[in-house]
């Protein structure tokens, strides 16, 4: 079984002995999110480490919009309890590189894909910069500030 579902498990129970109701609420939703995903597709499966730490940021961003959502509505109390839940879900998350380090590693990918068609990208080619760039921040950013700085380099 893999390490962070087995920390998640762990923290579960944890928090169940203290009573943390929101962390308690907040990591059975997660572990709910790990075993759907699990047995998504054809065939039921186990998640590596990285996975459960995809399905974890797709959570944390959900809960974000969510927040976001609930501000605009004018229901502060709901959008504060959302950010509480995306609070807990970051802890289980990589450190996030700062803007400094993504533009880096975009160009560096800019760099490979430049090698690879012996000229410079341009808009038609975002995708395999995209591709290359995403391999190299490998979920330590969110992905619409990866294609902001793509974009930027492209147009650069």
């Amino acid at each position: 079984m893999a390490e962070l579902k087995n920390r998640l498990q762990a923290d579960l129970t944890t928090a169940l002995k203290a009573r943390e109701k929101t962390r308690l609420a907040t990591l059975r939703m997660a572990l709910a999110a790990v075993t759907n995903e699990e047995v998504a597709g054809t065939e039921a499966r186990e998640l590596s480490d990285d996975e459960v730490l995809k399905v974890l940021a797709r959570e944390v961003r959900k809960r974000k919009e969510a927040a976001e959502a609930f501000s605009g509505a004018g229901r502060a109390e709901q959008a504060q309890l959302e950010l509480d839940e995306a609070e807990v879900l970051t802890a289980y998350l990589p450190e996030q590189l700062d803007d400094a380090e993504v533009a880096a590693l975009v160009d560096e990918a800019f760099a490979e894909v430049t090698a690879q068609l012996g000229a410079a990208p341009g808009q038609r080619q975002m995708g395999q910069v995209m591709k290359a760039a995403n391999a190299k921040v490998a979920g330590r950013a969110e992905g619409a500030r990866v294609a902001a700085a793509v974009k930027a380099k492209l147009a650069g």
